[in-house]
């Protein structure tokens, strides 16, 4: 969930250090710290609060510099935000300074072990029991008249060895001041490749526009890292060979670019980036999908009678468009999960059941648990997943990037929609390995194929909704309604109101709301009803009525002109008509236009909403 960053070579770090925590401000934090040796010593300085209260506080502290530095974006779990529980943490005698990502399940044993052994805490933190352990580590073990660094790995590997739970470290040392190590299990990290210098973060959005080239590092994995060199070592295997890897983000995809907002941007991205979801996975001739990742043949996927699909938050909403689409087209049953809730039951799972895992970030902490259960129990395991290197796509037995490019607002947009296109495109490929007839096939490629503009044209509402936006800014409770395709939709809808507004907001099958929820229905509640032409059009027409008739406020999305909908709903904003079973991916794009512009009309922090992270790798 926190963010790192690490930097050593010849150029003071300061500077990369800052502009890469404010590339990670969307991960979420309550509190930011750096740490910076000057080859004689090492300054610290920590703030709670953002980076900008960070920047002040180094204000204060004139001449800080240093070629070696680690820096951190901190998210409360163990202890509140204040200054000691900032991190960088330091231990024994400032002989080790460290940043921390993840949760130590058995830090207050250690704690108490440490304790004993005579060193102090400054902090509640679960990190602090590292640095410490590192340095008992370095008090029990020799220097090497050999390797000038052995003696540091040795500390690093000793003390995670006592460690349960999960780390993302970045470390420097008070006797070295050309030496950073980087040590992971279960939260990512990232290497930098320079030339004279190397880099490290929490993932590759702070490198871009200082190297082209990164190493991903895999669990159980070490880095040492100098300016002029880099050895990784593994827990079983010793020093392996480095997979040196282009870095794809580019500077402009980590820039504003003259928005606003992150959010509103991956919004306006959302044509490009279904495009590159779609680029190179159609074969027109064969009437069919293409994926070179799944690692099964035609006749392992002919032999699957069972899908699961799991996720949390907004890919658990993909999940339901792919549970429609894949029992309509590829006539698979299908079963959606929570993933939090997947990792602790036992359900009864056929052999020939296979389980796709779908997350933006690829670290999402119960999808990875849920993943590595299923495959314990001998399933084979899929990844839906837009970060390359990342964790789940590590862990998982083959899989689908999204190609979506980097997703810095916290809530997902663009994202989403890439999942669902994906989720078509895969639906296509297991519809045509069972029943799905040539001729259905061209049609399916044919619809996809104009999806992306479908939603550039959706993207022209953004006047019109800010209007609607500003009109019902003050509302303490929204309505989402939609059948079949669009329940999903309308899910996504209140999340994304939810999440970035705080205004209260529930979705439902539209059928559903005479089943309860429509006691919730007055004047000052508005219902958003995703109401596209459809077989279920009717159906929901008669639910629109029935808010109408008790004095609730409509917001209809359509796509066609119906004076039925124009004489109830106070407002109607129109979309292109796109086949049923790609409507999620159209209309969601108003619903996250009014989510944004009712936060941004309510003052709201849009891209950083409060008590959330982009990444969620705590349970």
């Amino acid at each position: 969930m926190c963010g790192i960053v690490g930097y050593v070579g010849k150029r003071d770090s300061l500077d990369f250090l800052m502009s890469g925590l404010r590339r990670l401000e969307y991960r979420g934090y309550d509190s930011a710290g750096v740490a910076l040796h000057d080859a004689t010593q090492v300054y610290k300085c920590r703030s709670v609060g953002r980076i900008a209260d960070l920047a002040t506080a180094l204000e204060k502290q004139p001449g800080i510099a240093g070629t070696l530095g680690i820096g951190h974006t901190r998210w409360a779990t163990h202890g509140p935000a204040t200054e000691p529980n900032a991190h960088p943490h330091v231990g024994g005698d400032n002989l080790v300074t460290l940043v921390h990502n993840g949760v130590i399940e058995n830090f207050q044993i250690l704690k108490e072990e440490l304790i004993a052994k005579g060193y102090h805490f400054q902090s509640d933190t679960d990190s602090e029991v590292i640095a410490h352990l590192i340095a008992e580590g370095l008090k029990n073990s020799s220097p090497s008249e050999t390797d000038r660094y052995a003696h540091y790995l040795a500390a690093v590997q000793q003390a995670v060895a006592k460690l349960r739970g999960t780390y993302g470290l970045a470390i420097l040392f008070k006797d070295e001041p050309e030496l950073l190590i980087a040590a992971r299990f279960g939260s990512p990290l990232v290497i930098g490749v320079g030339r004279g210098e190397h880099f490290v973060a929490s993932d590759a959005s702070p490198l871009a526009g200082h190297t082209d080239r990164i190493v991903y590092l895999a669990d159980h994995q070490i880095a040492m890292l100098t300016p002029d060199s880099m050895t990784v070592t593994h827990r079983e295997q010793g020093r392996v060979r480095l997979d040196v890897q282009p870095l794809e983000v580019g500077e402009d995809q980590v820039s504003l670019e003259g928005f606003d907002h992150y959010m509103l941007k991956e919004i306006y991205e959302q044509p490009e980036a279904l495009k590159n979801a779609i680029r190179g996975r159609l074969d027109e001739e064969n009437a069919t999908a293409i994926f070179g990742g799944l690692n099964l043949t035609p006749q392992q996927l002919r032999s699957v009678n069972r899908i699961i699909l799991t996720g949390c938050g907004t890919s658990w909403h993909s999940a339901l468009v792919g549970e429609y689409l894949l029992e309509e087209f590829a006539r698979i049953p299908v079963e959606v999960e929570y993933a939090s809730e997947l990792r602790y039951r036992n359900p009864p799972l056929e052999s020939d059941t296979i389980v796709f895992g779908i997350t933006q970030s690829g670290e999402t902490a119960d999808t990875l648990a849920a993943l590595r259960e299923m495959k314990r129990k001998g399933h084979r395991t899929l990844a839906l997943c837009n970060v390359v290197g990342s964790s789940i796509a590590q862990n998982a037995d083959g899989g689908v990037y999204l190609h979506a490019g980097p997703e810095i607002g916290v809530a997902s947009t663009k994202a989403y929609t890439s999942q669902c296109i994906v989720l078509a495109l895969l639906t296509l490929y297991f519809g045509r390995l069972r029943h799905l007839s040539f001729e259905a096939g061209k049609q399916m490629i044919e619809e996809i194929k104009r999806v992306p503009a479908a939603v550039q044209e959706a993207l022209s509402c953004d006047q019109q909704i800010r209007q609607v936006a500003a009109k019902y800014q003050s509302a303490t409770n929204f309505l989402y309604l939609g059948r079949q395709y669009n329940f999903p939709t309308a899910l996504e809808g209140a999340l994304k109101l939810k999440e970035i507004s705080y205004i209260h907001a529930e979705g439902y099958p539209a059928a559903e709301m005479k089943h309860g929820p429509i006691a919730l229905v007055d004047e000052h509640t508005p219902s958003v009803f995703i109401i596209p032409r459809g077989t279920v059009y009717d159906k929901v027409m008669s639910n629109m009525e029935e808010v109408h008739a008790r004095g609730g406020p409509i917001i209809a999305i359509t796509s066609h002109d119906d004076n039925r909908i124009t004489e109830i709903a106070e407002d109607v904003i129109r979309i292109p008509e796109v086949p049923e079973f790609l409507q999620p991916i159209v209309s969601v794009v108003p619903l996250q236009l009014l989510s944004y512009h009712v936060a941004l009309a309510r003052g709201c922090d849009v891209d950083k909403p409060r008590n959330l992270a982009k990444s969620v790798t705590v349970e």
